[in-house]
């Protein structure tokens, strides 16, 4: 299972809109095949694995990441192929989170007496597809949001400017977690005052381009703007402003997407954005924004996770807080659970759930 949790990883970037999956087939102890899902090569894991096997399947014990699919979508069911083939047993780390197949395709391999062990190393299979699962099942993305901070909690030394706060480790960490996303969401305020690209910048290959999105209601957006500049239909503005003004009819020509979404008390509807974007396929959205972003997110409830690295320094009262939030929301604040800390460098980082998003959500069937 070690080894198919690490083929699944390798599907970073490259399988969504459906799950990470790796699948490894042992025979006598021995391994004689395994894959894992790139949606673009269509095949799911099971069957890259089966395939490598030929014949020589029969009998086998198929590990695998994820329940096999029973439904038929792009390819057919996993299941009838593991059928086929004839396999002693299946052991897998977690159900499929998605409606259609939950516990539906270990049903049927049970009739078919192919034994069925479920839960291997389930906590970190569920780790890697907890955007899937939040998106599957709400049609909205799993939303990180991600901040560098000092230990007194400020993002800046002063508001509009830009203060590099953390390590070098810290930020090649931060690349890894934007690898992982489908889209990158900040406020107006940061673009104006870091002029940022808001890029991957691992190497590592992507299926789609990371979507680049800002919230901007008045439509400040500068057309030489790095994000203007470097936009090739991967950025997309979400304002209160008609999407046929001069303003946003420039952006438009500049290869910016001009989305306009309906206000709330004045300001720009996260609500409305999230469901835009999951309506785009986006599964993974990493906020990184400033005070007033923050705060809005917070506020709105549409943080599902939230990553917090701290520096071993101080900037004192004239600093930027991490968030804007009105006086009365710390009594209804959510507490952050299953928390985590890790060490970056001379930095630590904090991170930890507000949603479970494995729980009871409403049903958006994927075939």
């Amino acid at each position: 299972m070690a080894r198919a949790l690490e083929l699944a990883r390798r599907g970073t970037a490259l399988a969504h809109p459906n799950p990470v999956v790796g699948a490894v087939l042992v025979k006598g102890r021995r391994v004689i095949g395994e894959g894992f899902h790139v949606y673009d090569n269509r095949d799911h894991a099971e069957i890259l694995a089966l395939r490598q096997a030929g014949k020589n399947a029969r009998g086998a014990t198929l590990y695998v990441t994820l329940e096999p699919c029973c439904i038929t979508g792009r390819t057919g069911p996993c299941t009838k192929a593991i059928i086929a083939a004839d396999l002693k047993g299946v052991v897998a780390a977690m159900k499929d989170p998605n409606p259609a197949v939950a516990g539906r395709g270990f049903a049927e391999l049970k009739r078919a007496r192919i034994s069925v062990h479920v839960g291997s190393n389930e906590a970190v299979s569920r780790a890697m597809n907890e955007d899937f699962a939040k998106w599957i099942r709400t049609g909205r993305p799993f939303v990180t949001l991600k901040t560098a901070l000092t230990l007194d909690g400020k993002i800046a030394a002063r508001e509009g400017s830009t203060t590099w706060i953390t390590s070098e480790a810290s930020r090649e960490e931060v690349q890894r977690i934007r690898h992982a996303a489908d889209g990158l969401l900040t406020g107006i305020g940061t673009v104006l005052a870091d002029d940022p690209r808001m890029s991957d910048r691992t190497g590592a290959p992507r299926r789609r381009r990371l979507m680049r999105a800002v919230v901007d209601s008045r439509l400040r957006l500068p057309l030489k703007s790095t994000l203007v500049k470097s936009a090739e239909g991967d950025v997309t503005v979400f304002t209160l402003q008609p999407s046929d003004s001069p303003r946003a009819c420039a952006l438009e020509r500049a290869g910016v997407q001009v989305v306009r979404v309906p206000a709330r008390r004045g300001r720009v509807d996260l609500h409305a954005v999230i469901r835009e974007l999951g309506k785009r396929e986006i599964l993974n959205l990493v906020i990184e924004a400033g005070a007033e972003l923050n705060g809005s997110a917070f506020e709105a409830g549409i943080v599902d996770k939230m990553i917090l690295f701290y520096a071993p320094k101080v900037i004192g009262s004239g600093g930027v807080p991490m968030a804007q939030i009105a006086p009365g929301w710390f009594a209804k604040s959510p507490a952050l659970r299953n928390l985590k800390l890790s060490r970056y460098g001379p930095d630590f980082a904090v991170e930890g759930y507000f949603h479970d998003v494995y729980g009871n959500h409403g049903s958006r069937r994927k075939n």
